[in-house]
């Protein structure tokens, strides 16, 4: 069963088209990379799928349902430059509002909650930082709590905008290791990268955008240099040093 299917989505600012018939379905339990050149139009795309952003034409469903009948089963880490982390509130209290849609806006949280917001926290490393002002983390370690409050929401699906940005090695290594257990889980998780040199080791498929469409598929099908030089519109300099990333062309 394909978890998202975007049907000839266009999106426009200010009668500027920043996309254009965007059309690709993604599988169950799939790790997809999103990825493209700065101004792709691929932060716009999430946006627009979730409804955070009007659309001039398009229609989305999750598992061939309306977007807006399935938001429970829903999760969301938007770019960390889009959140007010002057906020006053603690990490754990973070980490509850992945759970509103169970509990309520205005509800107390049940102590049964209130355990499964600990045990994420304690899945992402952030245990001991239960207490602390989101404001006195470090760029990581908040993108940690994010990750748990998305994991608190039990969801189905995963939409994450530029996770890795600004974090260190580690927090990316436990980024992906958390997403690819959400994978095995049977859960499908779609995310805006920028490295491609480790779109072969992190991603199973990948749509390339440029406003529009380039290819969506399986990784080793899709992620070609012909692609890539479509997609960013000249010639990309890591790749022609040889990886294993982008032999041939489809």
């Amino acid at each position: 069963m394909n978890a998202l299917t975007v049907s000839n989505m266009s999106v426009s600012y200010d009668k500027q088209l920043a996309l254009e018939n965007v059309s690709f379905s993604v599988p169950e339990g799939s790790m997809t990379g999103i990825i493209g050149p700065n101004g792709a139009g691929k932060s716009t795309l999430i946006k627009s799928i979730l409804q955070l952003l009007p659309t001039v034409s398009g229609t989305v469903e999750v598992f061939k349902k309306p977007l807006r009948s399935q938001r429970k089963i829903i999760g969301y880490v938007p770019q960390r430059s889009e959140v007010d982390w002057d906020f006053p509130t603690n990490a754990l209290d973070v980490v509850l509002m992945g759970r509103y849609n169970h509990i309520g806006m205005f509800k107390r949280a049940s102590k049964k909650e209130v355990t499964w917001a600990k045990h994420c926290l304690q899945r992402v490393g952030m245990q001991d930082y239960a207490s602390r002002q989101i404001s006195q983390l470090s760029g990581g370690q908040q993108q940690r709590v994010f990750l748990a409050r998305a994991m608190a929401q039990d969801a189905k699906i995963y939409f994450m905008d530029e996770p890795f940005a600004g974090v260190d090695a580690s927090t990316e290594k436990a980024i992906i290791q958390l997403m690819k257990e959400w994978k095995n889980e049977g859960k499908t998780v779609l995310v805006v990268h920028h490295d491609l040199q480790t779109v072969n080791d992190y991603f199973d498929h990948v749509l390339l955008l440029n406003k529009t469409p380039i290819a969506y598929g399986e990784t080793n099908r899709v992620f070609t240099l012909a692609n890539l030089e479509e997609a960013y519109g000249g010639k990309i300099a890591f790749l022609q040093q040889g990886p294993k990333a982008a032999k041939g062309s489809t």
